[in-house]
């Protein structure tokens, strides 16, 4: 599952709800399951045989079944014992059913039989339609699932626990005109009984699964497809009529399936590999096995409308699924206290495979500063949690899919790789997969296959990092003695509310430090296992630098002593620092800086040092920290002091770049270009500003195209500094696209108009039906850049917070849009 979701813990109950897990008395081996979806009435109906072994006596069973009415339901004994009819009784609260049976059921193999209906909801969880355009432009709908975590249940009963392994035969009857698709190949394709119309599909049966891995979508699809290395069929489903979007994401598959068969040393065990584009859809993506969901930006790109970050996240979101098909689906957790072992590797192992087969992205400094930036602003917060959080009750469940699963996982994930190798790493893994295949497994199973692989204490280790929130700020001076530097470090939890007093947080922290002498090296690599550690550099002179942390692999942030961050200023404008290297420290500073831990003004005195700076990812760190001063500064009348200061950062760079393309450049020089024009025009400088406006005019009016990677910045800047007819102008674009990518990039965008009355259309326009329900929580967070924003979007939800509920019921949506107008 890809996502960009946060949690919010004011949103969660200090009082957790009762819960259990189901009984092991029952357990399923096999559900032969049969579901036909109406289109028109939004309902389906269903019928399953679900084969069991009873354990022991028992006369009743209990199923996970949510918002399902069953209208039969039996018990048959494989030894000869009569059928036997059951009485059902619903718990809404526990998402139960209880079949209660007038005799025992003895031990041994039997089956249930179910017949049931149920609703083809609007909340893009369970089975639910999923409303899309026809060719024609007619409103249509399709039938698509989604049921991580616990939503299967709302498809059919079932025993809906990770854990609770099984096959599944799966037969859809649907439309003859509509394309029907599950996780495995279809074998068998006939007339529906007593229906023309309608055709069963019988798919063949699924490896041993969990249910939230099962899916199922019924709608109108065309495919581009090809075979990978290994023969696997791969198939990219897409709206009708754009095959071609699919085609960079059929590229992209094929390319991860081969990496992942090869670095894991496991061959992808299903004949087929379906991707497929879904209009309605909450997350980014879904691993399901063999049919993998996709929200439509993130899996198609249009050749000439797409822009280049857009390309970028696609391959992302493309490699995180399927590296789901090993992690997580092959090898599952056994419950959802150890989600991370599914989320935090596919995000590591994304990027891994992004960067073996497009370099150009520099993605690993990407993920520095995104991803691991992103982790550790939440972490520093008292109200983080660990990465293993203990978990219970279904609604429990969505509240961990964050950063600190996702991010932190994969940052902690990563330093561990960088400490052992990637050798050790790499048949630790596949020891661990092979181990696990087809089962359940714990974070310590990990552990054990690392720790055997690499002969290191992984689990002392990784325990830290794990089962405990925050990190650690390292705290570090230096003496030079002869030809040798002394470094004391000193170990304390890092706190954005400002410096931790609870001593009891400690960490075991691989570190390793690099110096001027070869700035692209490790010199030195030690554990600190107490609170502070004396460390002996030798062959460095008086003259040299040393730097903490190099590459940022580790997961903590760094306060140097003023002599030591003063030595490393010159490299900093030199450039001799790598880039990464350069990010790290200017976003320790500003951290150090809001944490209170230093003066905002070495922070930005730091950034002074950044005159020369040409690189996308450092730049990014630095605009996204200054724009977090813009909110805190947002009480008092410094705006014009701000803005000149961050114009003053990128208008040379700014002037270099111009707002055209040159040849030669490539994909990173047009990220910068966009960040660049950005942060121009939205502070203000009065050359870009002006160019905005013309472009948009432009474009709208179809006299000149815009570059699919100006839009953004272009858009933003027109509607900052614009008026009523600008935002006028940019819905008509809205309104007219037909790539979802443009109408979501515009969209988003809107929110950055200053004009109260134009705050107050956009977040009603948020609500419409112009905006799918899926889009509508990051147009409504839009408007959270000022401080007139943010008091009217925290009107707007109180007003609407019912209609919104009701929308996501209290899904992770809800919870980002709290989230996100909170911290602006």
């Amino acid at each position: 599952r890809f996502t960009t979701k946060l949690f919010l813990r004011v949103a969660m109950s200090s009082t957790k709800k009762p819960f259990s897990r189901l009984p092991t008395t029952v357990v399923p081996s096999n559900y032969a399951l049969q579901l036909r979806p109406n289109l028109e009435k939004f309902t389906f109906a269903g019928k399953e045989t679900i084969s069991i072994e009873v354990k022991e006596d028992v006369q009743e069973i209990k199923l996970n079944c949510l918002d399902i009415e069953i209208a039969s339901a039996s018990f048959s004994s494989s030894s000869g014992q009569d059928s036997l009819p059951a009485k059902w009784s619903y718990s809404k609260e526990d998402e139960l059913v209880t079949l209660s049976f007038a005799e025992s059921i003895r031990p041994g193999p039997g089956s249930l039989s179910i017949d049931f209906e149920g609703e083809l909801n609007d909340k893009m969880k369970g089975f639910y339609r999923s409303k899309y355009k026809s060719p024609q432009g007619d409103d249509r709908y399709g039938a698509v699932t989604q049921f991580e975590p616990t939503d299967a249940r709302r498809a059919f009963p079932c025993w809906d626990e990770p854990a609770v392994k099984a096959t599944f035969d799966v037969t859809i009857v649907a439309p003859k005109n509509r394309v029907a698709l599950s996780n495995m190949n279809v074998v068998e394709e006939k007339d529906f009984e007593g229906d023309g119309t309608l055709k069963a599909i019988r798919f063949a049966r699924t490896p041993v699964m969990s249910t939230y891995l099962l899916a199922f979508v019924v709608g109108e699809y065309d495919f581009v497809e090809d075979k990978s290395s290994n023969g696997v069929l791969v198939r990219v489903y897409t709206p009708v009529g754009k095959t071609e979007q699919g085609k960079f994401a059929l590229e992209v598959a094929l390319k991860s399936l081969t990496y992942y068969e090869d670095y894991f040393g496991i061959a992808y065990p299903l004949s087929k590999m379906d991707l497929i584009a879904i209009s309605d859809f909450a997350a980014g993506a879904m691993e399901n096995w063999g049919l993998v969901t996709y929200r439509e930006t993130c899996v198609l790109i249009d050749p000439q409308n797409s822009s280049s970050f857009a390309k970028q996240r696609v391959a992302i979101v493309v490699a995180h699924e399927l590296a789901h098909q090993w992690f997580g689906n092959l090898v599952t957790m056994e419950w959802w206290t150890h989600l991370w072992l599914n989320e935090g590797f596919a995000s590591f192992m994304e990027y891994l495979v992004v960067d073996k087969y497009f370099p150009e992205y520099h993605i690993w400094d990407q993920f520095v500063a995104q991803d691991m930036s992103g982790a550790l602003g939440l972490d520093a917060l008292k109200s983080s949690h660990a990465i293993e959080v203990p978990v219970g009750h279904p609604s429990e469940i969505d509240e961990i899919f964050d950063a600190i699963s996702y991010s932190k996982g994969a940052s902690v994930i990563r330093m561990l790789h960088h400490w052992i190798g990637d050798k050790a790493f790499r048949n630790g893994l596949k020891h661990y997969l092979e181990k696990f295949s087809y089962k359940n497994a714990f974070t310590e199973d990990l552990w054990s296959s690392l720790e055997w692989a690499s002969e290191k204490p992984v689990e002392r280790v990784m325990r830290t990092w794990t089962e405990k929130m925050g990190f650690p700020v390292l705290t570090v001076s230096q003496k030079q003695e002869g030809n040798s530097r002394v470094l004391e470090f000193t170990q304390s939890r890092f706190c954005a509310e400002g410096p931790s007093t609870d001593g009891s947080f400690q960490w075991l922290v691989p570190v390793s430090l690099s110096c001027a002498s070869n700035p692209d090296a490790v010199c030195k690599e030690f554990l600190i296992e107490g609170k502070t550690k004396t460390v002996t550099v030798d062959g460095v002179s008086a003259a040299d630098w040393i730097k903490v942390n190099p590459g940022q692999y580790g997961f903590y942030r760094v306060n140097y002593s003023p002599d030591m961050l003063s030595s490393l200023l010159p490299a900093i404008k030199s450039k001799q620092l790598p880039a990464r290297d350069r990010l790290g420290l200017a976003s320790d500073l500003f951290a150090l800086a809001r944490a209170g831990v230093s003066k905002s003004v070495e922070y930005l005195r730091l950034v002074d040092s950044f005159d020369s700076e040409d690189d996308y990812n450092v730049l990014c760190d630095i605009g996204n920290s200054l724009s977090t001063f813009r909110v805190l500064l947002s009480n008092v009348d410094l705006d014009s002091k701000l803005n000149a200061f961050v114009i003053k950062v990128y208008e040379k760079l700014g002037g270099k770049l111009g707002w055209d393309a040159k040849e030669g450049e490539g994909h990173v020089d047009a990220l910068l270009r966009s960040l660049v024009i950005g942060k121009l025009g939205y502070y203000g400088h009065a050359g870009t500003v002006d160019e905005a406006k013309k472009r948009v005019s432009d474009h709208s009016k179809g006299t000149k195209t815009l570059a699919a990677d100006l839009r953004v910045p272009a858009y933003i800047t027109a509607l900052a500094h614009g008026d009523e007819a600008m935002f006028d102008t940019l819905l008509g674009v809205f309104r007219k696209a037909d790539l979802q990518e443009e109408k979501v990039r515009v969209a988003r965008c809107l929110g950055n108009v200053r004009d109260a009355s134009l705050l107050a259309k956009t977040l009603q326009f948020a609500i419409s039906d112009e905006v799918r329900s899926q889009d509508t929580v990051f147009v409504i967070t839009s408007c959270c850049g000022t401080k007139i924003g943010r008091e009217l979007t925290w009107k707007f939800l109180q007003d609407n917070f019912p209609l919104l509920h009701n929308r996501y019921e209290g899904g992770f949506l809800l919870s980002r849009l709290i989230k996100d107008r909170k911290s602006g």
